[in-house]
């Protein structure tokens, strides 16, 4: 249940320049909020065109309630549904990811095509139509290979991270890979925290020695993503451009959510392995040799990526409940590498592993202080502008969905959004200099419309 006075109460007492109140953090109503309203607002990764690599391939996606199935149709066109029958609202997909020629509901029977198509249904009345009852669909955008959903009845823009993404990560050839390894880590801490302990690297030369053999955190909040490679930067970065891949940063323009960043690794690294070599012989981008960068991608508000020249890793951040996050993390290798003959998981996954490993631990004792009575919201640091950015980003994405829910209760001929919640003539409401105030529609964030 929605309580829209306790959440308007919360925001109002958002502060710029500093952490979020309390209770955004560790809060029930915070999560339902999250969950029900905000995170149905906006595009969220799911996976990668490798883990539907094939015809009748899908791939599941659950937030909270919802479940989403992402398949390769036998057209290749990948779409996604909702993981309902239409008949009695049964559960298709129990697993987790599979191959199937056709969805088969385990209840009834009823059978969809992998464009969602009604193809079989057993003794309906005189007058039932198939093609009414198709599997829902759910908005599915390919950015060069990155697979992103939006629950929202009209999502919002996404052209410009397909532009600017799709033309850096397109050297990687998403569609040419594979996935070698998946890994699900439980975070005890809110999915906020796992994702405000990535957008800055302040912690890591304390925290990540694995991680600072290949990447030197230069470019996350402090210094230039190239000032990893020291002295030879120049002569690399005219060596890149002359290759054709070196773009200047792109950090979250004209208030859209994504950030891509061409790093220069570290130690004469040309890969993130704990020496600094390729995890796989079979390069995936399009140049013979490797070199010593990397590619860093990061999407609001639940991904960030890393593409190497032998492989690409990727992230995706689910909350699944005030407390607890899952984090999936996916290898992905050249689609012809051999395991054992042309890399292998241990040293693939080396890495990425442990710093998981770090930053859960991280995450979990923040999540710990966050939670006792001695929590004040707490001023960032200079190099944490970015994780602002992710807070910012969040607070004015839920601001908008938090008014058009306002709007829909209020309006005479407007449904009820729900009979328990309080609504109590809430003001629309607008950030001005880090506090909601009361305000016409919100300017900030590209949000789309809360979910209908």
């Amino acid at each position: 249940m929605l309580n829209l006075d306790a959440m308007a109460a919360m925001f109002a007492r958002n502060r710029n320049g500093y952490t979020l109140p309390q209770d955004l953090y560790v809060s029930r109503e915070a999560y339902v909020f999250d969950t029900q309203v905000m995170l149905k607002s906006v595009w969220l990764f799911a996976c990668t065109v490798a883990h539907v690599k094939n015809p009748g391939d899908w791939y599941r996606f659950d937030m909270a309630n919802n479940s989403v199935i992402i398949v390769r149709g036998k057209d290749e066109e990948i779409r996604a549904f909702y993981n309902t029958c239409t008949h009695r609202g049964a559960q298709l997909c129990g697993d987790t990811q599979g191959r199937v020629p056709r969805f088969t509901c385990p209840y009834h029977s009823w059978a969809f095509g992998l464009d969602g198509k009604l193809m079989a249904a057993r003794n309906m009345p005189d007058g039932f139509d198939k093609s009414e009852h198709g599997l829902h669909p759910v908005a599915i955008e390919n950015v060069a290979g990155l697979l992103f959903i939006c629950l929202a009845d009209n999502p919002p823009p996404i052209d410009r991270v397909r532009e600017d993404v799709g033309q850096q990560v397109g050297l990687y050839n998403l569609d040419r890979l594979k996935v070698a390894y998946q890994d699900d880590l439980i975070e005890n801490a809110n999915w906020k925290l796992t994702m405000e302990n990535n957008r800055e690297c302040y912690h890591c030369d304390s925290n990540h020695p694995e991680l600072l053999n290949s990447l030197s955190g230069d470019g996350f909040g402090d210094g230039s993503p190239e000032d990893g490679l020291g002295a030879d930067v120049a002569a690399f970065v005219a060596l890149w451009k002359e290759r054709g891949f070196h773009r200047d940063l792109i950090e979250f323009p004209d208030n859209w959510w994504h950030r891509v960043a061409r790093l220069g690794l570290a130690k004469g690294a040309v890969s993130q392995t704990l020496d600094g070599t390729p995890a796989s012989s079979k390069l995936i981008w399009d140049f013979d040799e490797p070199a010593p960068t990397s590619l860093s991608v990061w999407t609001h508000p639940n991904s960030w990526h890393h593409f190497c020249c032998d492989h690409a890793i990727t992230f995706s951040v689910v909350p699944i409940a005030p407390d607890k996050t899952l984090l999936r993390t996916s290898w992905l290798v050249h689609e012809d590498a051999i395991e054992l003959e042309d890399y292998t998981v241990e040293n693939l996954t080396a890495v990425w592993r442990e710093t998981n490993l770090q930053d859960s631990r991280l995450a979990e004792i923040n999540h710990r202080g966050i939670a006792t009575d001695g929590y004040r919201q707490g001023m960032y640091a200079r190099e944490e502008y970015l994780v602002e950015s992710f807070k910012n980003f969040y607070v004015e994405c839920s601001l908008s969905a938090l008014n058009d829910l306002v709007r829909s209760a209020t309006e005479p001929k407007a449904a009820p959004v729900d009979a328990d919640h309080a609504i109590s003539g809430l003001p629309d409401l607008a950030i001005v200099d880090g506090t909601p105030v009361a305000a016409g529609p919100v300017e900030g964030a590209i949000c789309g419309d809360s979910p209908g």
